[in-house]
């Protein structure tokens, strides 16, 4: 009976009405914007690259900002979830996954605007903010209990997506592999993730700035090297992705077939859990960069989504669908796992390792935002109880059984995207406004400087 009704409400919450608000307040955004996320991806790399010191108030540079934001997407979604998506919807899902990502970027970038344009210096002379704050400075008092309740799902949700299911899928991968008991796997990840925990977002955002990277690099060439080994079916594997985007998958070996319509919910789908664009998780870690400008911390910001969806997702999808495995009997994980056991040297090492530090950093980029989002609600004085209770959860993850909460988790995460994009709507003029201004003024000092 429980079961049926946790179904029930994840039909409704992730239901194409859900799909339909987080893909048009994109597209809204992005038209609103002029393409302005797309023309500047450049510009962004560029503000990246000067972004690892900061230049105003704030807890970490404006590099770690994003790190600690991309720990919480760069995740298990990026192997399982790709696998998923072409499981349901065929290679076609891809297609729709990169349409995702691109308006997005939008998304992303006015959530990371108001984030620091609307931050307020806590009790302790911190810098915080996130969709409650903005909620609440932007829309206005009367509004605050759609804040309140942004910060009640935020709280609550990373429990279960960010803590308790990384770490049993951690678990389970160890002990399937290596034969590693899970009350070990669960001790040595609650251990490592307290000791990081302990210095607040400083810590996280350091040891977020060095894993994040590096973890990245290392798949990245590892899905790079597995598509040399088959680079002659790269381009009909894109043909295949492009043409079933449209005309939808006809079964072929372990594969059942799709239709346009599957392909395109499933891509949408997935594409928005893993780069968790209008979810309002990730402005709560760039309102705590050191920066002076909302808008420069927005293109940044921005480039989390890039970086997750058109570059890792893309390596995995290109691999899933080159080598053929997507037809093949093995769903999710296995799918990807399968590639790279018989493609690389140690590959089977590879995977696991990948999966592992990607499912370890999640839970500490998650850690800090449901931390900020008891804040909000409590107060300062629930901080140290939170960062218990986010320890126990990680070991008691590793000792639960799968299945349901996962359901749940996801529930909570998609209840936490409707204030935020109701907020994202109604403050869409500050957005333009802000944006507009702030490149105006970056033309007139580049002919300024051009004049002198």
């Amino acid at each position: 009976m429980f079961e049926q009704l946790v179904l029930t409400v994840y039909g409704i919450v992730w239901g194409p009405v859900m799909l339909l608000l987080l893909l048009g307040t994109g597209i809204f955004l992005t038209i609103g914007l002029k393409g302005m996320t797309i023309r500047r991806i450049p510009y962004a790399f560029k503000q990246l690259l000067k972004g690892r010191k900061g230049s105003g108030e704030g807890e970490v540079s404006p590099f770690n900002a994003l790190m600690t934001s991309l720990s919480s997407t760069v995740g298990t979604g990026n192997i399982a979830g790709v696998a998923t998506a072409i499981t349901l919807g065929g290679p076609g899902a891809l297609f729709w996954m990169w349409c995702t990502a691109l308006v997005g970027m939008a998304t992303k970038f006015a959530e990371a605007v108001l984030a620091v344009n609307y931050r307020e210096t806590d009790s302790l002379g911190k810098k915080v903010g996130g969709p409650m704050y903005y909620i609440k400075n932007g829309l206005g008092n009367n509004w605050k209990w759609l804040g309140i309740l942004f910060a009640i799902f935020g709280s609550l949700a990373g429990f279960g997506l960010a803590n308790t299911v990384q770490s049993h899928e951690v678990s389970r991968v160890l002990a399937e592999n290596y034969h590693i008991p899970s009350h070990y796997s669960g001790l040595v990840m609650a251990l490592l993730v307290g000791m990081v925990l302990l210095g607040g977002i400083k810590r996280i955002a350091s040891v977020a700035g060095k894993l994040v990277p590096l973890m990245t690099i290392v798949y990245v060439i590892s899905t790079f090297l597995l598509l040399l080994s088959f680079y002659e079916a790269i381009p009909g594997a894109i043909a295949l992705i492009v043409d079933s985007a449209f005309n939808g998958t006809a079964a072929t070996g372990g594969f059942a077939g799709a239709a346009m319509i599957a392909g395109l919910r499933a891509g949408v789908a997935r594409g928005i859990f893993s780069n968790e664009s209008g979810l309002g998780s990730a402005p709560i870690a760039h309102a705590a960069a050191e920066t002076d400008s909302p808008v420069r911390q927005g293109t940044i910001a921005m480039l989390g989504t890039f970086i997750d969806t058109l570059v890792i997702c893309t390596m995995t999808g290109l691999v899933l669908v080159a080598s053929g495995a997507w037809s093949g009997d093995l769903v999710g994980a296995n799918m990807t796992r399968s590639v790279f056991t018989e493609g690389l040297p140690f590959g089977d090492t590879i995977f696991t390792l990948s999966l592992v530090l990607f499912a370890f950093t999640t839970m500490l980029g998650w850690s800090y935002y449901g931390e900020r989002c008891a804040e909000f609600l409590l107060g300062p004085k629930v901080i140290t109880p939170f960062r218990i209770l986010w320890v126990v959860g990680i070991y008691t993850g590793t000792q639960m059984e799968g299945g349901i909460v996962w359901k749940l988790a996801d529930i909570l995460n998609g209840m936490m995207a409707f204030p935020n994009l109701i907020a994202l709507l109604f403050l869409s003029p500050v957005v333009f406004a802000l944006t507009k201004e702030y490149f105006a003024d970056e033309e007139d000092a580049a002919v300024a400087a051009k004049e002198s």
